[in-house]
């Protein structure tokens, strides 16, 4: 068996090549090794026992000789950031996606089953009761709310303030080109995997940690951030009061997910959450950060905000349950280990204050007139 995973030099597809070749089984990987995720080139955690070629999912001459001789694809390449390069998010993450069932078709590659990750961003807003209206998915809260500061959802019906629910897989409600593009790669593998018997499972992940996600990405991860406020003794920023609650999973538990819907055949043609089993509000997680530190290090809450954020996100995780996987590893073992694989590395820049920069000058993060 010889199995291609694309992305799979990053944070979340090189331990998904570490547990296949610990299975026995040939692995090959497909990755353009792109800036800033890989500011330092070819990462040297990646295991030589994998194949490696560098490329780019958009090329189809690439994907086709790395799909050669493949019975099975993991595909974790995709583009994540929170910047205004719109189209860049479609061509690699729609595009990239649709190239691989092309490529299958056009050739007819003996392709038996492929895993495509996606996201907890499809849903938005996600799911929320009303007391008067009942269950709602709503849609992203206006602008001139959040300037004001006001930052909880309200019923779009009657106006008042909504409880969170855990979002299960039947409603998704993107608000961003990221989340945008990520429900298009599910709309192009599912309904050409069924279209050309390709079997074809779909994971939509919560917020991933654990060690080798990236220090260089404007936007992402987290762990990563108040880690990185922490390793470098400045104060974090926490974005609107702090009190958005999100879901947390370290990568181990990532890869037996991965993994569990490649083998099942019941999970063919199906979406499932990722996610972490319990909800935790982004000023708790980062206090759990600054105590594996050991350090009394208070965010601040200026009363900014990122445009386009979800208030709350929770994922439910019955469907990824009952097909026989939960999640094991511990919040607390996530940022250690993230902590100690930030302690091994030589010479991390502290680009905080630059990405910080970067969003404000793209209008990204903005002020609420408190």
């Amino acid at each position: 068996m010889k199995t291609l995973v694309t992305g799979g030099a990053g944070f979340i597809g090189s331990h998904t090549v570490d547990a296949l070749v610990k299975n026995g089984v040939d692995v090959r990987i497909l990755d353009s090794l792109e800036k800033p995720v890989h500011l330092k080139g070819k990462p040297d955690y990646l295991n030589p026992k994998a194949e490696f070629i560098l490329g780019d999912v958009r090329n189809k001459e690439d994907m086709k000789k790395a799909l050669e001789g493949v019975d099975s694809v993991f595909h974790l390449a995709a583009y994540q950031d929170y910047m205004t390069d719109f189209s860049k998010f479609f061509h690699v993450n729609s595009v990239g996606t649709a190239i691989i069932y092309e490529l299958a078709v056009e050739y007819k590659l003996p392709v038996k089953k492929v895993v495509v990750a996606s996201s907890q961003a499809v849903y938005g807003e996600g799911k929320y009761h009303c007391e008067k209206d009942g269950i709602i998915y709503p849609d992203i809260r206006p602008e001139n709310q959040l300037r004001a500061g006001d930052w909880e959802i309200k019923c779009p019906k009657c106006g008042h303030q909504m409880q969170w629910r855990e979002t299960d897989e039947s409603v998704v409600n993107p608000h961003n080109q990221y989340a945008v593009s990520k429900y298009t790669q599910e709309l192009i593998s599912l309904s050409l995997g069924r279209r050309y018997s390709i079997p074809t499972a779909c994971v939509r992940y919560s917020i991933v940690q654990g060690a080798r996600q990236s220090f260089y990405n404007a936007y992402s991860g987290a762990c990563r951030i108040f880690s990185l406020y922490n390793y470098f003794d400045k104060t974090p920023t926490v974005y609107e009061d702090g009190l958005q609650l999100r879901d947390y999973l370290n990568i181990a538990d990532v890869v037996s997910a991965n993994l569990l819907v490649m083998e099942k055949d019941e999970a063919n043609f199906n979406v499932y959450n990722v996610g972490g089993g319990k909800a935790y509000s982004v000023l708790d997680f980062a206090r759990i950060v600054a105590d594996r530190f050991d350090k009394n290090n208070e965010p601040k809450v200026p009363g900014e905000y990122r445009f386009g954020d979800t208030r709350h996100i929770v994922s439910d995780i019955t469907a990824l349950k009952n097909l026989g996987w939960e999640p094991r590893v511990p919040i607390e073992q996530s940022v250690d280990e993230y902590i100690e694989y930030l302690k091994e590395q030589a010479n991390v820049e502290d680009i905080l204050d630059y990405a910080e920069e970067k969003m404000k000058s793209m209008n990204v993060v903005r002020q609420a007139e408190l």
